[in-house]
């Protein structure tokens, strides 16, 4: 094994952060800032309204997405990727019960039962329910990485390897500050699911208005030309 938290600070911050500058990561962050901004907005009314179990259920999914990407976000700034890796398979299931609930109403009953596992549909088959007929099999070929680094399997350990002094490889036990290629793949996926996460707070949503959305009013006393 091979740790590197000795070699840079223990605890990065947002101006010394190892990926400082990375084109994945500045989309993940506006995207970020982006939801976070819509979901303030939103949150507040859904107190406000009766609500149905789909937007019931969005209550709790959506902020539960939105802090996993916070999560990975703030494991992708100090260095620790496999562990914003391993949190992915979570961003990606909240993510698709949601979109999956909200294209099979007839689902929605499950969820109201509790969502128990031998009811569930897995998230691989949610997957290849949402690509139907454009997308068929779809599910497997999403799962196949999620699954392998969430559980540990054989294949999961290229994820975690790093180069070591002596010129060969090794498996990091902490921060992994010379991946980029890595860096890149965990925010570019964690962008995917918190884009459709943004996307289902409109969809689930859509009469919550925004003031974004609304046009600029005129003067009741504004002079004609």
């Amino acid at each position: 094994m091979a740790d590197q938290m000795y070699r840079r600070p223990v605890t990065f911050t947002p101006g010394d952060e190892p990926y400082l500058g990375r084109v994945s990561v500045f989309a993940f962050d506006k995207l970020i800032v982006a939801c976070l901004e819509v979901s303030a907005e939103v949150a507040p009314q859904t107190h406000r309204i009766q609500r149905s179990v789909l937007q019931t259920a969005a209550c709790q999914l959506i902020p539960q997405s939105i802090s996993l990407a916070l999560s990975i976000r703030e494991l992708v700034r100090q260095g620790h990727l496999f562990g914003a890796l391993v949190l992915m398979r979570s961003l990606a299931e909240r993510t698709t019960i949601l979109l999956y609930l909200q294209r099979n109403p007839q689902a929605i009953g499950i969820w109201e039962r509790g969502w128990l596992h031998n009811e569930r549909p897995s998230l691989a088959n949610m997957l290849n329910f949402i690509g139907g007929t454009a997308f068929p099999g779809v599910g497997p070929e999403i799962t196949r990485s999620l699954n392998s680094i969430t559980h540990g399997d054989p294949k999961s350990g290229i994820w975690s390897l790093i180069p070591m002094d002596d010129g060969g490889l090794g498996h990091a036990v902490s921060k992994m500050l010379n991946n980029p290629d890595l860096c890149d793949k965990v925010c570019l996926e964690a962008s995917t699911w918190l884009s459709v996460t943004m996307s289902m707070i409109h969809a689930v949503f859509p009469d919550l208005e925004r003031t974004q959305d609304k046009p600029a009013q005129s003067s009741s006393t504004e002079e004609n030309s």
